[in-house]
């Protein structure tokens, strides 16, 4: 007979960052224990008094909250909001930008290609290269991929674009920004911005 085993034991596939906080705090003792912690209540015992709750369910919501790594012990052995645990489910669960099909980004290894895929990884900018002519390619190729030729955009959605390209990275969105209006990359006029129709590529040496 064939063995089913395999099947049964597969792994469930893991809930998403979002999906997985969002049930963390579906239970309103989670909720008030949280609260309590955030408000300075170190151990389980202040917790219980602040937020209202049995000794109980005070321990039950404190064992899933540091399951889930949002509750950590601090310095001093007292209990704190590890703000570093929602930095990073915040990043996990921002998209990246969209990066179109081209040669630079799916595999052709010509000189803009190998350009590109050094100084962007996974959607992001991880910095910009002291080479002028490299750089030229990077930049055009964050144009290329983020702003459709003759389509206004005002100064706000810009950044926020921008700001998907430098998370974790060396440069700045402002910075990016004004490389990209200095290389005409982006015409600038009244706080809108517009990449030109005629955007010619430009080539590495």
């Amino acid at each position: 007979m064939p063995n089913d085993r395999s099947d049964s034991s597969a792994k469930a596939p893991e809930p998403s960052a979002s999906a997985a906080l969002a049930a963390l705090f579906s239970e309103e003792s989670r909720v008030r224990a949280f609260a309590a912690v955030a408000l300075g209540a170190g151990d389980a015992a202040q917790v219980a008094r602040a937020a209202g709750l049995s000794a109980k369910d005070t321990a039950g919501a404190l064992r899933r909250l540091r399951d889930q790594g949002v509750v950590v012990s601090g310095r001093d052995g007292g209990l704190v909001v590890a703000h570093d645990r929602f930095r990073e489910l915040a990043r996990a669960g921002r998209p990246t930008p969209e990066v179109a099909q081209d040669p630079s980004v799916t595999g052709d290894d010509g000189p803009a290609g190998i350009v590109v895929r050094t100084f962007v990884r996974d959607g992001r900018l991880v910095r910009l290269p002291a080479r002028w002519t490299r750089k030229k390619v990077v930049l055009r190729h964050i144009a290329e991929q983020t702003f459709a030729p003759g389509v206004e955009y005002p100064e706000r959605t810009v950044d926020e674009k921008l700001r998907a390209w430098c998370e974790d990275g060396e440069v700045d969105h402002v910075t990016l920004r004004r490389h990209l209006v200095d290389l005409g990359h982006l015409r600038r006029s009244d706080g809108v911005y517009t990449r030109p129709a005629d955007d010619a590529r430009t080539d590495t040496a």
